[in-house]
This record gives C-alpha cells, structure tokens and sequence, in this order.
C-alpha cells in the first residue's frame, strides 16, 4: 500500500507538492521540483 506524502522546499519551506511512497521504505524523498514562491528549481524533501 502506497503513503501519500508532502514535499517541501529545502530553501522556503513551501509545500507545493504532494506525491506517494511505498510503505516500509525508511528514508525521506528528496527531489529536484520548481518552487514558484523561489522561482527556481530547488531541492525538496519530504516532510511530516
């Protein structure tokens, strides 16, 4: 069964992302996204 899980940028912290993730898998999500509120691609990482 699949989690649905938010990223939020690594620079400002906006949640503009949501995407799901495999149960069991123990690390954080991190991926290369377009942040609007910076507008340039940043890093994202998964949040709680």
């Amino acid at each position: 069964m699949a989690k649905k899980v938010s990223l939020a940028c690594s620079e400002c912290g906006s949640r503009e992302y949501s995407t799901t993730k495999k149960d069991g898998v123990s690390t954080r999500l991190e991926m290369k996204k377009f942040c609007r509120r910076c507008n340039a691609h940043t890093l994202h990482r998964e949040s709680k």
